[in-house]
C-alpha cells in the first residue's frame, strides 16, 4: 500500500501546506487575490522560491514593474522568510519589513527589505528599500 500524498509545506514558513497557503494565490480561482499586503509578500517570496516569474510580474505594480525577471541562478537555495513588521497604513497602503535568507554555492546571504504595497483592484508590490 502506497502512503497518501502529502502536500509540501509552504516555502513562506507559515507551517501550512502550500495549497492552503501561497498556492491558492499562485493558481486557481483565487490567483492574485491575496487578502492583504502581508499575504502578498509571503506569496511573492514563495514565487521566488518556486521561480514563478509570471506571478512575480503580475503582482508588481505597473509603475515600477521591470520588463522581465531572470530565473534563480543554478544552485540557489532559499532558506527562509521572516516577517519583521507589517503595517497597514490605511485600506490601500501597507508596509512589510522582512528578511529572506538564501545560499548560493555555499555562500549564505540575507536580504532585509522594507517593502511598500498598494491596493487598487487588488494588492500590488510597489518597491522596496534594502536595509
Amino acid at each position: 500500500m502506497r502512503p497518501a500524498h502529502r502536500d509540501p509545506l509552504c516555502p513562506c514558513d507559515t507551517g501550512l501546506p502550500y495549497h492552503a497557503c501561497c498556492g491558492r494565490w499562485h493558481a486557481g480561482a483565487e490567483r492574485l487575490q491575496a487578502p492583504d499586503a502581508q499575504a502578498l509578500m509571503r506569496s511573492r517570496y514563495s514565487a521566488f522560491v518556486l521561480d514563478d516569474l509570471a506571478y512575480l510580474l503580475d503582482t508588481w505594480h505597473a509603475s515600477t514593474r521591470p520588463a522581465a525577471l531572470e530565473p534563480n541562478p543554478a544552485g540557489l537555495k532559499w532558506l527562509g522568510l521572516q516577517i519583521k513588521r507589517y503595517v497597514a497604513q490605511d485600506e490601500a497602503h501597507a508596509i512589510v519589513e522582512f528578511v529572506a535568507r538564501s545560499r548560493l554555492n555555499g555562500r549564505a546571504s540575507r536580504m532585509h527589505e522594507t517593502s511598500r504595497f498598494v491596493r487598487e483592484d487588488r494588492w500590488y508590490y510597489v518597491h522596496g528599500e534594502l536595509r
